[in-house]
């Protein structure tokens, strides 16, 4: 059993995040603007950080196995989640991605084919700017996860 930090554990991602970590027995601090929408849980610590706030932050985060980020790119600098990880001594970082950054066949990216929808452009961007800020971090054992471009609601079907 690890115990991790999720940042962003009431959004889209993050609260499918959490629900994953407590059906494999993981101990969860779930860091939220407002946790009131994750109530009192068995093995979940409520936590009300703006991610903002990078001295709580590194407070919230302290003394975890891994720290995942499921913030909006557009809301938050890449640094603004490395630098209190970092200095939390959280040495493991998986942050949820998007599909903007991965790449097609050609080599370019998927935000810079042409039909790029233009309304999801600006967090597509922010997240490659993301990705490539974590792509200079030696410090730090990080994973970019990208889900389909396709992330919506649905059943849980156990199948990857």
């Amino acid at each position: 059993m690890s115990k991790i930090a999720i940042i962003g554990a009431t959004g889209r991602a993050g609260s499918q995040l959490l629900e994953e970590a407590l059906r494999r027995g993981h101990s969860v601090t779930a860091i939220a603007r407002d946790p009131a929408k994750i109530g009192n849980r068995s093995g979940v610590v409520s936590k009300a950080v703006d991610a903002l706030d990078g001295a709580a932050l590194q407070v919230a985060v302290a003394g975890h196995d891994a720290v995942i980020s499921a913030a909006h790119f557009s809301t938050i600098a890449p640094k603004a989640v490395i630098d209190p990880v970092k200095k939390a001594g959280v040495k493991r970082l998986l942050v949820v991605g998007g599909a903007g950054s991965l790449l097609l066949p050609d080599g370019s990216r998927v935000i810079d084919a042409a039909g790029f929808p233009a309304e999801y452009k600006a967090e597509a961007s922010a997240g490659s700017v993301f990705l490539d800020t974590l792509r200079q971090e030696k410090e730090l054992d990080w994973t970019f996860l990208s889900p389909s471009a396709e992330f919506v609601e649905g059943e849980r079907r156990g199948q990857f």
